[in-house]
């Protein structure tokens, strides 16, 4: 799994354990949905930081609490 694979699965894991839609996600951190939408298919390769740390904060968590998964520890690398 690829780094942009795993922060879409994180976002979507994140929203199900809090029971939240996309669209509920968006209205909370200030992100267009079809931001969001991007992120989580495969039109957006490069997921910024800026709109991760959006989305943590409106899912009330640090960027730091959102890469303590361990869908991170077993990244493909990018240089082979």
């Amino acid at each position: 799994m690829n780094a942009k694979e795993a922060v879409a699965k994180r976002i979507q894991t994140l929203c199900a354990e809090r029971g939240i839609t996309v669209n509920a996600l968006a209205n909370q951190s200030g992100v267009e949905p079809s931001t969001i939408y991007s992120m989580l298919g495969a039109k957006s390769q490069n997921p910024g930081i800026v709109t991760i740390q959006k989305l943590c904060d409106g899912l009330d968590i640090s960027v730091r609490d959102f890469f303590d998964d361990q869908i991170f520890d077993t990244l493909e690398p990018v240089i082979k």
